[in-house]
Protein backbone atom coordinates (compact mmCIF):
# COMPACT_ATOMS: atom_id res chain seq x y z
CA UNK A 1 0.00 0.00 0.00
CA UNK A 2 1.11 3.50 -0.79
CA UNK A 3 -0.40 6.92 -0.37
CA UNK A 4 -0.83 9.93 -2.64
CA UNK A 5 2.55 11.29 -1.48
CA UNK A 6 4.19 8.41 -3.42
CA UNK A 7 2.62 9.43 -6.77
CA UNK A 8 4.98 9.95 -9.69
CA UNK A 9 4.52 9.95 -13.45
CA UNK A 10 4.51 6.42 -14.86
CA UNK A 11 3.45 4.74 -11.60
CA UNK A 12 0.92 1.93 -12.18
CA UNK A 13 -1.90 1.68 -9.62
CA UNK A 14 -4.99 -0.46 -9.17
CA UNK A 15 -8.05 1.78 -9.38
CA UNK A 16 -11.69 0.77 -9.92
CA UNK A 17 -10.65 -2.90 -10.38
CA UNK A 18 -8.39 -2.02 -13.31
CA UNK A 19 -4.78 -1.00 -13.90
CA UNK A 20 -4.02 2.67 -14.55
CA UNK A 21 -0.78 4.52 -15.06
CA UNK A 22 -0.36 8.07 -13.76
CA UNK A 23 0.17 10.38 -16.72
CA UNK A 24 0.13 13.62 -14.76
CA UNK A 25 -0.49 14.65 -11.15
CA UNK A 26 -0.57 17.83 -9.11
CA UNK A 27 -0.67 18.28 -5.33
CA UNK A 28 -3.05 21.12 -4.43
CA UNK A 29 -3.20 22.83 -1.04
CA UNK A 30 -6.04 25.34 -1.14
CA UNK A 31 -6.16 28.14 1.42
CA UNK A 32 -9.37 26.74 2.83
CA UNK A 33 -10.10 23.03 3.19
CA UNK A 34 -8.01 19.87 2.99
CA UNK A 35 -5.26 19.18 0.45
CA UNK A 36 -5.91 16.94 -2.55
CA UNK A 37 -4.16 15.48 -5.61
CA UNK A 38 -5.45 15.99 -9.17
CA UNK A 39 -4.44 13.21 -11.55
CA UNK A 40 -4.76 12.11 -15.16
CA UNK A 41 -4.89 8.31 -15.27
CA UNK A 42 -4.50 6.18 -18.40
CA UNK A 43 -6.20 2.79 -18.48
CA UNK A 44 -3.58 0.23 -19.55
CA UNK A 45 -6.13 -2.05 -21.25
CA UNK A 46 -8.32 0.42 -23.14
CA UNK A 47 -5.92 3.38 -23.42
CA UNK A 48 -8.61 5.80 -22.21
CA UNK A 49 -7.43 8.76 -20.12
CA UNK A 50 -9.58 9.89 -17.18
CA UNK A 51 -9.30 12.70 -14.64
CA UNK A 52 -9.56 11.82 -10.96
CA UNK A 53 -9.08 13.67 -7.69
CA UNK A 54 -7.70 11.89 -4.62
CA UNK A 55 -7.86 13.29 -1.10
CA UNK A 56 -4.38 13.84 0.29
CA UNK A 57 -3.16 10.73 2.11
CA UNK A 58 -5.53 8.31 0.34
CA UNK A 59 -4.14 4.77 0.25
CA UNK A 60 -3.71 3.14 -3.18
CA UNK A 61 -2.44 -0.26 -4.30
CA UNK A 62 0.65 -0.11 -6.49
CA UNK A 63 0.66 -2.78 -9.20
CA UNK A 64 3.91 -4.57 -9.95
CA UNK A 65 4.75 -4.16 -13.62
CA UNK A 66 7.93 -5.03 -15.46
CA UNK A 67 9.36 -3.51 -18.62
CA UNK A 68 11.02 -6.21 -20.70
CA UNK A 69 13.22 -5.63 -23.76
CA UNK A 70 11.90 -7.19 -26.96
CA UNK A 71 12.71 -6.91 -30.65
CA UNK A 72 9.99 -6.58 -33.29
CA UNK A 73 10.09 -9.48 -35.77
CA UNK A 74 7.08 -9.35 -38.09
CA UNK A 75 3.33 -8.78 -38.45
CA UNK A 76 0.59 -11.02 -39.82
CA UNK A 77 -3.22 -11.20 -39.66
CA UNK A 78 -3.14 -12.17 -35.97
CA UNK A 79 -1.00 -9.25 -34.82
CA UNK A 80 2.64 -8.48 -34.06
CA UNK A 81 5.41 -10.88 -33.05
CA UNK A 82 8.31 -9.98 -30.77
CA UNK A 83 11.41 -11.80 -29.45
CA UNK A 84 12.84 -11.31 -25.95
CA UNK A 85 16.42 -10.03 -26.29
CA UNK A 86 17.87 -12.23 -23.52
CA UNK A 87 15.85 -15.47 -23.54
CA UNK A 88 14.91 -15.44 -27.28
CA UNK A 89 11.33 -16.33 -26.31
CA UNK A 90 8.77 -15.19 -28.90
CA UNK A 91 5.43 -13.60 -28.02
CA UNK A 92 2.36 -12.51 -29.96
CA UNK A 93 0.71 -9.13 -29.27
CA UNK A 94 -2.64 -8.04 -30.79
CA UNK A 95 -2.83 -4.78 -32.79
CA UNK A 96 -4.89 -3.01 -30.13
CA UNK A 97 -2.10 -3.07 -27.52
CA UNK A 98 0.35 -1.03 -29.59
CA UNK A 99 -0.08 2.71 -29.88
CA UNK A 100 1.34 4.30 -33.08
CA UNK A 101 2.25 0.91 -34.53
CA UNK A 102 2.85 2.45 -37.97
CA UNK A 103 6.27 3.60 -36.74
CA UNK A 104 7.55 0.06 -36.20
CA UNK A 105 10.20 -1.36 -38.51
CA UNK A 106 11.54 -4.90 -38.42
CA UNK A 107 14.35 -5.20 -35.87
CA UNK A 108 13.33 -2.18 -33.76
CA UNK A 109 13.79 -2.57 -29.99
CA UNK A 110 10.68 -1.99 -27.86
CA UNK A 111 9.68 -2.38 -24.22
CA UNK A 112 6.80 -4.72 -23.43
CA UNK A 113 4.98 -3.80 -20.20
CA UNK A 114 3.94 -6.96 -18.33
CA UNK A 115 1.86 -7.27 -15.14
CA UNK A 116 4.31 -9.19 -12.95
CA UNK A 117 1.71 -11.02 -10.83
CA UNK A 118 -0.39 -12.43 -13.69
CA UNK A 119 2.22 -12.37 -16.51
CA UNK A 120 -0.26 -10.62 -18.82
CA UNK A 121 0.94 -8.18 -21.45
CA UNK A 122 -0.43 -4.68 -20.83
CA UNK A 123 1.03 -2.71 -23.73
CA UNK A 124 4.06 -2.17 -25.95
CA UNK A 125 6.11 1.03 -25.67
CA UNK A 126 7.96 2.18 -28.78
CA UNK A 127 11.22 4.10 -28.44
CA UNK A 128 10.57 7.85 -28.13
CA UNK A 129 12.22 8.61 -31.49
CA UNK A 130 12.62 6.65 -34.73
CA UNK A 131 14.46 7.48 -37.95
CA UNK A 132 12.57 6.71 -41.15
CA UNK A 133 12.97 7.49 -44.83
CA UNK A 134 10.47 9.64 -46.72
CA UNK A 135 9.22 7.62 -49.71
CA UNK A 136 7.00 10.32 -51.20
CA UNK A 137 6.35 14.00 -50.64
CA UNK A 138 5.26 16.85 -52.90
CA UNK A 139 8.18 19.12 -53.81
CA UNK A 140 8.25 22.39 -51.89
CA UNK A 141 8.02 25.62 -53.85
CA UNK A 142 11.17 27.70 -53.95
CA UNK A 143 10.94 30.77 -51.73
CA UNK A 144 7.85 29.54 -49.86
CA UNK A 145 9.59 29.48 -46.48
CA UNK A 146 8.25 32.64 -44.85
CA UNK A 147 5.84 30.69 -42.65
CA UNK A 148 5.99 27.38 -40.84
CA UNK A 149 3.93 25.61 -43.48
CA UNK A 150 3.70 21.82 -43.36
CA UNK A 151 2.98 19.21 -46.02
CA UNK A 152 2.14 15.52 -45.95
CA UNK A 153 4.90 12.99 -46.49
CA UNK A 154 4.66 9.22 -46.80
CA UNK A 155 7.23 7.28 -44.79
CA UNK A 156 8.79 3.93 -45.61
CA UNK A 157 6.24 1.70 -43.88
CA UNK A 158 3.23 3.39 -45.51
CA UNK A 159 2.24 5.87 -42.78
CA UNK A 160 1.92 9.61 -43.31
CA UNK A 161 3.29 12.47 -41.24
CA UNK A 162 3.30 16.26 -41.53
CA UNK A 163 6.76 17.67 -42.37
CA UNK A 164 8.20 21.12 -43.28
CA UNK A 165 8.33 22.15 -46.95
CA UNK A 166 12.09 21.57 -47.30
CA UNK A 167 11.81 17.79 -46.68
CA UNK A 168 12.04 15.86 -49.95
CA UNK A 169 11.61 12.26 -51.12
CA UNK A 170 14.59 10.16 -50.00
CA UNK A 171 15.39 12.25 -46.90
CA UNK A 172 15.72 10.49 -43.56
CA UNK A 173 13.75 12.17 -40.78
CA UNK A 174 13.52 11.75 -37.01
CA UNK A 175 9.95 11.25 -35.74
CA UNK A 176 8.62 11.57 -32.18
CA UNK A 177 6.48 8.42 -31.72
CA UNK A 178 4.63 9.81 -28.68
CA UNK A 179 2.88 12.65 -30.52
CA UNK A 180 3.54 11.66 -34.17
CA UNK A 181 5.50 14.81 -35.02
CA UNK A 182 8.51 15.62 -37.18
CA UNK A 183 11.62 16.44 -35.12
CA UNK A 184 14.49 16.96 -37.55
CA UNK A 185 16.11 15.88 -40.79
CA UNK A 186 18.89 13.32 -40.25
CA UNK A 187 22.16 13.56 -42.15
CA UNK A 188 23.04 10.36 -44.02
Amino acid sequence: MASTSDFRNGLVIEFNNDLYTIVQFQHVKPGKGPAFVRTKLKNLKSGRVIDNTFSSGTKVIIARVERRPYQYLYKDDMGYYFMHLETFEQIHVPDTMIENSEFMLEGISVEVVVHADTETILNVDLPPFVVMEVTYSEPGLRGDTATNTLKQAQIENGGTIMVPLFVNTGDKIKIDTRDRTYVERVKA
